[in-house]
C-alpha cells in the first residue's frame, strides 16, 4: 500500500467514525476523494479534496466540513500539521520518514512498483492507426499510433485485458483507385509507356515496388485486359503488399497489434445487415427524408427517402444514412457493424484513436455504440491533432519514397523509435505538436526524451560504482531528509497514483509528464550534490547515509524504467 492509499484508507476510517457518531450523514460517496501531491510544494506534503467533494452530500459548507476533519486527520500517525486553504482544501504535512519508507516498497517491487489491478481483468479494445492501406504510414499516423499503443500499455499495467486492434479500410472506392494505380506501375514494369500518372491515381514511387511484384507473380497475364478481369486480383495483391509494409513500419515503431480486422471481410460476411437488423429490432432505424445540410442552397439538395439511424436520439446533431442511393451500405453502416463486432467480441469498453480530421464522425459513432450496447460511455474517441515536422525550424513536407508526404519510416530512420514515442506524448493529444528533428536529437535539457533518459543513465552510473552490494536493506531511510532528497522521494511515491489516474482518464501523456517531473527532481538532487559535497550520493565518511542514498538512486532508476516500460521505450543505462 503506497502512502496515498494509506491515507485514503485512514480517511475511510475517520469518515466511518464521524458517521457512527452522527456528525455526518451515512452513505456518502467518497469515490472522488483523493490524497495527492499539492501543485505548490510549499503548501505541504499532501493535498486532500474531501471537504470540497463531500460538502454538498453532507449538507455543509466545505470549510465547515474541513474544520470537522482537521482534528481527525491530525491524529493519523506521522502527520505533523493539517491546514485549511481557500474554501476548504486540506493540506497535510507529514514526517519525512513516512515518505522515505516508500523506497523499500519500490525496491522490493522492482519495475512492477505501481502495477495494479484497477482494471480487474476486464476487457478493453483499443483501436488505433487504422490507416487506409493505400500507401505507407505517414508521419501524422505516428502520433495516433504512439498514443494508442501507450494507452494500451498503460491499461495493461493497470490490470485491464487489452486488445490492440487495427481496422483495415479495404472495402471502399479508395482501394479500387489503389488497384488502378498499382496496375499502371505493373504495365510500366512490363514495358508499357504510361506517361504522366493520371489525376486521381496515387503517384507515389512506393507503388513501383508493388508493380514489380505484380509482374513477377502474373507476368503478362493482365496486360491489355479489361479492368473487370484484373481489378479484383490486383486489388487484393496490392492491399496485402501495403499492409505488409504497414506492419513492418509499426514493428519498427515498437508496435505489435493483437488483431487486424478487415472491412471487406466484414461486409462480405453479411455483418452489416446483421448490425442494421439489430438496430432496427430495437427501434433505432426508420425510412425518412433528411433536412438539407447546413450551408447548402435548396437547389443543391435533392431530398429522397433513405434508411436512417436515429442518431439524434443519442446526442448526435442529425440522423444518419445507412444506405446509398444504389442500395449499397454507407461507410457509416460498415463502421456500425465493425463496432458491433468489437462489442460482441470483447463485451467491454472501446477506445478509438482518430485523426483530428475525423472530428465530425465522433458523435455518430458514440451514438451507434450506445444504441448497440444499451449503455452510455462504452466508446471513448480520442482525436489526435496534427504534427508539424521541421528541421532547424523549417517545415519538412516531402519524402523521396512517398512523393508528397513524410513517411513514418523516414522519421524512424532520422531519430529512432524511442524519440518518436516519447516526443509524441509531450503534448496532450488535442494540441498541435511541433516535431523538430534538430531539437529532439540534441543532448540538452530542452530535449525531454534526452532529459529523462539521462536521468536514468545517471542513476545507473552511480549504481555501477558500488554494485548491488551497495544497496543495503538494513539502513535507516530516516537519514534522507534534505529538501532535494524529499522532492525526489515524493515524486517516486506518487507513481502508483499517477498510473491509476492516467488510466482512468485515458491520458497516457500524463506518464511522459510524470517522467519529466521525476527527472527534473533527480537532476536537481544531482546538481545539489555537485555544489554541496554533503549532499553527494557516495560519502566515504558516512557509510549509512551513503547506503540510504544509494537506495534512493536505485528506486529512481526502477521507477523511470517502469515508466518507460509502460510507454514501450528503452531505458538507456549509458549515454
Amino acid at each position: 500500500m503506497n502512502i496515498f492509499s494509506l491515507f485514503e484508507a485512514e480517511f475511510e476510517t475517520i469518515l466511518a467514525s464521524l458517521q457512527s457518531a452522527g456528525s455526518l450523514a451515512p452513505d456518502l460517496d467518497t469515490g472522488r476523494v483523493v490524497f495527492e501531491l499539492p501543485r505548490d510544494p510549499s503548501h505541504g506534503d499532501l493535498a486532500c479534496n474531501a471537504a470540497m467533494v463531500l460538502a454538498k452530500q453532507a449538507g455543509m459548507k466545505p470549510r465547515d466540513l474541513a474544520e470537522m476533519l482537521v482534528p481527525a486527520l491530525a491524529g493519523i500517525d506521522g502527520v505533523t500539521a493539517v491546514e485549511i486553504a481557500g474554501p476548504g482544501f486540506l493540506n497535510l504535512r507529514v514526517e519525512a520518514g513516512l515518505w522515505a519508507r516508500e523506497i523499500d516498497a519500490i525496491i522490493a517491487a522492482g519495475t512492477d512498483y505501481g502495477r495494479n489491478d484497477s482494471g480487474a481483468g476486464m476487457p478493453v479494445n483499443v483501436e488505433y492507426v487504422s490507416a487506409n492501406p493505400t500507401g505507407p504510414l505517414h508521419a501524422a499516423h505516428a502520433r495516433g499510433a504512439v498514443l494508442g499503443d501507450a494507452m494500451a500499455g498503460l491499461l495493461d499495467f493497470c490490470g485491464w485485458k487489452v486488445t490492440r486492434e487495427y481496422y483495415i479500410n479495404d472495402a471502399g472506392a479508395q482501394v479500387d483507385v489503389l488497384a488502378r494505380s498499382a496496375y499502371l506501375r505493373y504495365c510500366e514494369v512490363r514495358g508499357r509507356d504510361i506517361g504522366e500518372i493520371p489525376p486521381g491515381l496515387y503517384p507515389g514511387a512506393y507503388l513501383i515496388e508493388v508493380g514489380t511484384a505484380l509482374a513477377t507473380k502474373f507476368g503478362d497475364r493482365f496486360l491489355d485486359k479489361d479492368e473487370a478481369e484484373w481489378l479484383a486480383p490486383v486489388r487484393s495483391f496490392t492491399i496485402d503488399a501495403m499492409m505488409a509494409g504497414i506492419r513492418e513500419d509499426l514493428l519498427a515503431l515498437g508496435i505489435e497489434m493483437d488483431r487486424f480486422s478487415s472491412e471487406r471481410a466484414l461486409v462480405d460476411s453479411g455483418a452489416v445487415q446483421t448490425a442494421i437488423d439489430r438496430l432496427e429490432g430495437a427501434g433505432h432505424v426508420y425510412r425518412g427524408i433528411l433536412e438539407p445540410p447546413k450551408g447548402k442552397e435548396p437547389e443543391d439538395w435533392e431530398p429522397r427517402e433513405q434508411l436512417l439511424f436515429r442518431a439524434s436520439a443519442f446526442g448526435d446533431d442529425t440522423d444518419r444514412p445507412l444506405q446509398k442511393s444504389d442500395g449499397s451500405w454507407t461507410y457509416f453502416a460498415s463502421d456500425v457493424a465493425y463496432h458491433m463486432d468489437k462489442l460482441d467480441r470483447t463485451g467491454g469498453p472501446l477506445i478509438n484513436i482518430f485523426g483530428v480530421d475525423h472530428g465530425g464522425y465522433v458523435k455518430r459513432m458514440m451514438a451507434a455504440v450506445e444504441a448497440l450496447s444499451g449503455q452510455k460511455g462504452q466508446l471513448d474517441i480520442q482525436l489526435c491533432q496534427l504534427v508539424n515536422l521541421m528541421a532547424d525550424g523549417k517545415p519538412v513536407k516531402m519524402s523521396k519514397r512517398a512523393g508528397n508526404f513524410v513517411t513514418v519510416r523516414d522519421v524512424i530512420d532520422a531519430v529512432g523509435a524511442d524519440v518518436i514515442r516519447f516526443i509524441m506524448l509531450t503534448r496532450r493529444s488535442e494540441q498541435t505538436l511541433d516535431f523538430d528533428y534538430a531539437r529532439v536529437t540534441e543532448q540538452s535539457r530542452d530535449n525531454p526524451v534526452f532529459y529523462v533518459q539521462y536521468a536514468h543513465a545517471r542513476a545507473c552510473s552511480v549504481l555501477r560504482q558500488t554494485g548491488d552490494e551497495g544497496i543495503c536493506s538494513a539502513v535507516s531511510l530516516d537519514l534522507l531528509s534534505d529538501p532535494a532528497e524529499m522532492a525526489v522521494i515524493r515524486q517516486l511515491a506518487s507513481w502508483p497514483r499517477q498510473v491509476v489516474s492516467a488510466a482512468r482518464a485515458h491520458e497516457p501523456h500524463r506518464i511522459a509528464f510524470y517522467l519529466m517531473d521525476l527527472a527534473a527532481a533527480f537532476h536537481a538532487l544531482w546538481t545539489a550534490g555537485r555544489e554541496t559535497p554533503a549532499l553527494r550520493f557516495i560519502r566515504e565518511d558516512a557509510p549509512e547515509l551513503t547506503a540510504a542514498r544509494l537506495r534512493l538512486v536505485k528506486a529512481t532508476s526502477l521507477v523511470i524504467r517502469s515508466g518507460f516500460d509502460v510507454l514501450a521505450i528503452d531505458a538507456r543505462e549509458e549515454m
